[in-house]
């Protein structure tokens, strides 16, 4: 986000937890930018949240914080400069053998910064100082401005190998900590170490060609085009403008500023920092491509990339755009990428205070944000899953620090930052309906928003002007309110010439007293992919709603999905809507609890239990702890409906002789499966598709499995294939260094799951327990993906026979 400067405060005040916070010394602004901005961001030390989930949210945050021992978190700086440390040191990636090891305090520091100013709690600011002080004597330790957690040689890794995890990225943390720590806490040291940090990646990158930097650039380096940027923003100083700009990843950067999509593929978080950086230097530097990139990456992302609960990427990647429908596995909806997705959208609230920013940060903030937080424990999902019959996952306190569990601390730490903006002159934008008091120092204007919104469609505003005040309210009208939505000043209606999607403007002479009366009618209403029609989700106004299911269903989800994926539906989900068309009409409030829904019964149906479902869809953000839930739906007629569970029980009876038969079975994907049959390769990588786990090589790679074999029974190889693949996927299946066959996928069964079954030699099982079988790709080819891996028994009961279909060349 743009750094802004701080305003004094002209007297005390009391935090939302009750400490008093003195009054600060106002800091230097940054340098002025060479784009005119639309809106400008109040600081966050003039907006206060008022009771509402999402102070809750903050406070439990809060909590997680302050329960963090300082020293542990300095732990491995301080190894890293040659000074003792008795602390205990963290886990998860922060333990001392995590290449990303220091990540977590520089998301701590802006986390701590951000709460500092949300909330004057002088036990924030406090932090910040010590911690700031003593990484000052690492880098001082150091003596070349460098400071980190881990070696300088992982820096010589990434410009040669690239066989180091994300050194920068972790530089980009800590140097945006630092800034932060200036910026909202007035520490002037941590201005000073960032700027001993940048001259040392100046120095660092000063021998490097800007082809080699580029190359160098393929690996994961999070935002230090933005980090940088902001740090010349707050020095003036030109020379860390320039080596922000030498940070640009090229490759990906300029094809979207051409407008062109080449997401595919590509790790998703990696390339959403880049976007954030040429966003802020195109205010900086008023270069139009930078524009244009930055807006085209939302853009897509936003549009044809991302859930319902605005969220993208599945197993952290960008998936083909035209099969999004089919990307539901657990690991959908990183965190973290949201949390940068939002960072980006305030750029472009900026350039345009558009509803359509807004309508998607308060998709983004409620349905995903929010519903990534333990409301009783403040822990944080990595993933939020919208694979049918899931539940969420979260982070545990000292064992973590996963990715979005820094930028979860950080999510929670600033909910007043989008709140309101204004234009810098007498218009004042409401953007989100969310309890608040703001202090418009410049206007001497207090807005204070009472709401229960979205448990109520009512919100309240009370201006209060030191005197009367001329100020133009311009409060939005979100894109989902198609109907009722009116405004009330002082009791009387405000007439609307604006239609949803805009901002309604009140301009008026406001005097004490004053309030507006906002009622934002909420509608249920259905979104669907753009690439597949009937699979679905429910939103009421902008909250998406899920359908809780009992633990059964996800417990039978894998195997019924298993069978599912050979029906012709192949990405058939959990739960289908049996109806030509969904009658929203026909779902019943459920009376004393807001936003939950009764659908009609016997509209949904699933394969995985017989029984006749009643299913009551909630708020998903409200959805927590050991919940299984279903977030999209699947509609088919009643016709297709009974062709379905014919299939089904079909593919179940093959499914279950396969069962009897298999000598032994790799769950391909799974860690402890795959750990336990001796996984090993070059090359190879695992994910999600479908809802199933899958596993390729790729270059020419290769990967293979030790399994049991029987003794004297006449054997096969079982493997399963999405059908739908294609590309250069050109494999030998070896079974101890012996070809037995070679395996060619081409679009072989369009979309849908299917088996293959390759014999096995007596030769090559005689006698032996084990066998080792591997998939090797063909030079400059694939091997898979495959999605299931058996031994399965030919000879017994010889009255029944495993039949699959036959290999296509």
């Amino acid at each position: 986000m743009p750094l802004v400067s701080r305003l004094l405060f002209a007297v005390p005040i009391v935090s939302a937890f009750g400490l008093a916070l003195a009054a600060e010394p106002e800091l230097n602004r940054e340098i002025q930018g060479k784009v005119p901005l639309t809106a400008h961001s109040f600081p966050l030390e003039d907006v206060r949240l008022l009771p509402s989930p999402f102070l809750h949210a903050m406070r439990k945050d809060a909590e997680f914080l302050l329960s963090l021992d300082p020293n542990r978190l300095l732990h491995t700086f301080r190894i890293n400069a040659g000074f003792p440390s008795q602390a205990t040191p963290l886990g998860g990636w922060e333990h001392p053998d995590c290449e990303l090891r220091g990540h977590f305090m520089g998301h701590y520091l802006s986390a701590c910064s951000f709460m500092y100013a949300s909330t004057g709690d002088l036990q924030f600011r406090e932090r910040v100082r010590y911690l700031v002080q003593e990484l000052a004597k690492c880098q001082e330790k150091l003596s070349n401005g460098y400071l980190s957690a881990f070696p300088e040689e992982f820096f010589d890794r990434v410009e040669t190998t690239g066989r180091v995890w994300a050194p920068y990225y972790t530089l980009h943390k800590i140097l945006a900590g630092l800034l932060d720590s200036y910026v909202y806490c007035g520490n002037q040291q941590a201005l000073e170490v960032a700027k001993k940090l940048g001259d040392w990646v100046i120095v660092r990158n000063s021998r490097l060609t800007d082809e080699q930097m580029q190359r160098m650039l393929n690996v994961e380096h999070g935002g230090m085009n933005e980090a940088l940027a902001n740090l010349y923003a707050l020095t003036g100083e030109n020379k860390y403008l320039q080596i922000a700009e030498r940070f640009n990843h090229l490759a990906v950067l300029k094809p979207l500023a051409e407008d062109k999509d080449v997401l595919t593929g590509l790790h998703a978080n990696t390339q959403i920092p880049k976007f954030i950086g040429v966003a802020r230097l195109y205010e900086l530097t008023g270069t139009p491509w930078y524009h244009d990139a930055a807006l085209n990456f939302w853009k897509y992302v936003v549009h044809e990339r991302s859930y319902v609960i605005g969220g993208n990427s599945n197993n952290e990647y960008f998936t083909p755009k035209d099969r999004l429908s089919e990307a539901l596995g657990p690991n959908t909806a990183e965190t973290c990428n949201t949390y940068n997705m939002l960072k980006l959208t305030r750029h472009l609230l900026l350039w345009e205070m558009s509803p359509e920013y807004a309508d998607y940060y308060e998709r983004a903030l409620y349905n995903h944000i929010l519903a990534s937080q333990n409301p009783e424990t403040g822990m944080m999902c990595y993933y939020v899953p919208l694979q049918p019959g899931s539940r969420k996952t979260y982070s545990t306190p000292l064992d973590s620090f996963w990715c979005c569990t820094g930028t979860g601390i950080e999510n929670h730490a600033k909910y007043g930052e989008s709140i309101y903006f204004h234009d810098g002159r007498d218009t004042l934008y409401v953007n989100l309906f969310v309890p608040s008091e703001l202090k418009w120092h410049q206007k001497a204007v207090t807005v204070r928003m009472e709401t229960q919104f979205p448990d109520s469609d009512t919100v309240h505003l009370y201006v209060e002007p030191q005197s009367p005040t001329q100020v133009t309210l311009a409060v939005r009208w979100p894109g989902w309110c198609i109907q009722g939505y009116s405004i009330l000043v002082n009791g009387s209606p405000w007439t609307l010439e604006n239609h949803p999607g805009q901002f309604v403007r009140i301009a008026r002479t406001w005097t004490s007293g004053d309030h507006v009366e906002i009622r934002v009618p909420m509608q249920l209403r259905v979104e669907s992919f753009r690439d597949n029609a009937d699979r679905f989700a429910i939103l009421y106004g902008p909250v998406v709603l899920a359908a809780i299911v009992p633990d059964r269903f996800g417990q039978s989800f894998s195997a019924a999905h298993l069978v599912g994926g050979e029906i012709s539906t192949a990405s058939f989900g959990l739960l289908a809507a049996v109806a030509e068309r969904i009658d929203l009409a026909a779902f019943k409030p459920v009376e004393g609890q807001p936003g939950c829904w009764t659908a009609p019964r016997g509209l949904f149906r699933s394969l995985s239990d017989t029984e006749e479902l009643e299913i009551t869809l909630e708020p998903f953000y409200k959805v927590h702890g050991s919940r299984r839930y279903v977030v999209y739906f699947d509609r088919v007629s009643p016709s297709q409906w009974d062709k379905i569970v014919s299939e089904y029980k079909q593919a179940k009876k093959k499914w279950e002789e396969i069962e009897k038969r298999t000598i032994d079975r790799v769950i391909v994907g799974d860690p402890t499966s795959e750990r336990e049959h001796s996984l090993s390769g070059e090359r190879t990588e695992s994910g999600t598709f479908a809802g199933r786990r899958w596993r390729h090589a790729v270059n020419g790679g290769w990967f293979a499995y030790t399994l049991k074999v029987a003794k004297g029974d006449e054997q096969s190889l079982l493997v399963e294939y999405w059908g739908s693949d294609v590309g250069n996927r050109v494999f030998d299946i070896m079974v101890d260094g012996t070809r037995l066959a070679t395996q060619r996928l081409a679009n072989n069964r369009p979309g849908r799951f299917f088996i293959e079954l390759y014999r096995l030699p007596p030769e090559l099982v005689k006698d032996r327990e084990t066998i080792t079988v591997g998939f090797q790709a063909h030079p400059g080819a694939m091997a898979g993906g495959i999605f299931d891996l058996r031994v399965v028994n030919m000879s017994a009961d010889p009255g029944r026979k495993v039949t699959a279909p036959e290999s296509e060349p």
